[in-house]
C-alpha cells in the first residue's frame, strides 16, 4: 500500500497505548509504517529538545514516504520555525510526500506555505485518530484513503438551517487556515501567509467563545478577515460556558462577525478536534459553492 512516516514535532506522546494502536491499525491496513527514532522522545513537555525535533522533521522530509504524519499536536512548533529546512521540505513535497496533521501542526503548515508555497494537508494525527479506542471514524478513514490513492478532489457538508438561504460561489481561491490559536500567534511574523481573496477555515479546542472572539477581533483589526472571500468555521469543542456568560456563546461570536465583514461565513465544516474530520489541502486553489443547505469545497487533483 503506502509508506507512512510517523514523527513527533510538537509535544511529547503521553498516551503510549493510543500510539501503539495507531501503528497497529495502519499496519493492519497494509501500509509500511516507519517510526522516527525520536517519536517517543521527551524533554520537558516536548518530544525532545528543539534540535531533536528539527532533526525529526528533516528525517521525515528525507524519508521518501507517501505520507509524513505527526503523532500528536500540543505545543512546540512555533519554537522551531526559524530553524526548519524549508527547501528540503518543499523538495520532499514536490517528490510526493504529503505532510498531514492538525492543531499545533498549523504553525508548520502556514510557515511552509509562506516560505515555500508548498501544499500540506490538515488532517488526522496518529494517536487521536488512528489510535482511538473504538474504530477510526469512517469519514476520516475514507478521506485519508482518498489521499493515499490520489482520488480526493473535494468535500461537502450540511449547513445549519439558518444558513440555507446563503448563496455562495467562490472560484479559484487559496484555501488556508487551521487552528485559530496557533494561526493568530503567527500574525506579524514572516510565517503568517499574506493571502488576499482566500478561503480561511478555522477550528479550535478548549477555547471559550470570548477567547475565540478576541482572536477573531485581532484578525479583523489586522485586516486579515476583510481580505478573504469566505470564512469557514469548523468544530470548536471542549469548552465550558459559565453562568455569567448570560447567553454569550459561540453563535454570538459568529453573528457579530457577520455584521462586521462582507465575506460569507459558513459553519459546520467537519474538521477539528473531533473524530469526523475531512482532509483539507492548505495552500491549494479551491472552489466553494452552496446549494440550499449543501456546501461544496472542490480542489480537483492536488
Amino acid at each position: 500500500m503506502s509508506h507512512i512516516y510517523i514523527f513527533s514535532p510538537s509535544s511529547a506522546v503521553r498516551d503510549k497505548a493510543a500510539f501503539r494502536r495507531g501503528l497497529q491499525r495502519l499496519k493492519a491496513q497494509g501500509h509500511e509504517v516507519e517510526v522516527d527514532p525520536s517519536a517517543l522522545g521527551s524533554s520537558m513537555r516536548f518530544a525532545g529538545d528543539d534540535a531533536t525535533r528539527v532533526a525529526a522533521i528533516a528525517r521525515a522530509a528525507q524519508s521518501g514516504a507517501d505520507v509524513a504524519m505527526i503523532t500528536r499536536g500540543g505545543y512546540g512548533l512555533t519554537r522551531l520555525l526559524t530553524q526548519l529546512p524549508y527547501k528540503r521540505i518543499s523538495k520532499a513535497i514536490d517528490k510526493g510526500t504529503q505532510f498531514v496533521g492538525l492543531s499545533d501542526f498549523t504553525a508548520f503548515q502556514l510557515a511552509v506555505f509562506s516560505q515555500a508555497k508548498s501544499i500540506t494537508w490538515q488532517g488526522p494525527n496518529l494517536g487521536e485518530d488512528f489510535g482511538c479506542e473504538g474504530a477510526p471514524d469512517e469519514i476520516m478513514q475514507a478521506c485519508f484513503d482518498d489521499l493515499l490513492l490520489q482520488q480526493g478532489e473535494g468535500t461537502g457538508w450540511r449547513l445549519p438551517a439558518l444558513e440555507a438561504n446563503l448563496q455562495v460561489s467562490v472560484n479559484n481561491a487559496t484555501l488556508w487556515g487551521g487552528n485559530l490559536s496557533v494561526l493568530t500567534s503567527l500574525l506579524g511574523t514572516p510565517y503568517f501567509p499574506k493571502i488576499k481573496g482566500g478561503i480561511l477555515f478555522l477550528e479550535d479546542v478548549g477555547e471559550h467563545p470570548y477567547r475565540i472572539e478576541r482572536m477573531l477581533t485581532q484578525l479583523l483589526n489586522a485586516g486579515v478577515l476583510a481580505q478573504q472571500k469566505a470564512i469557514l468555521f469548523g468544530q470548536f469543542t471542549h469548552y465550558k460556558l459559565v453562568p455569567h456568560d448570560k447567553g454569550f456563546k459561540l453563535n454570538t461570536v459568529i453573528e457579530r462577525l457577520r455584521q462586521l465583514i462582507k465575506a460569507p461565513i459558513l459553519t459546520g465544516l467537519p474538521f477539528g478536534h473531533v473524530p469526523t474530520k475531512v482532509l483539507l489541502p492548505v495552500g491549494a486553489k479551491v472552489d466553494l459553492a452552496t446549494q440550499g443547505r449543501d456546501a461544496f469545497l472542490v480542489w480537483g487533483h492536488v
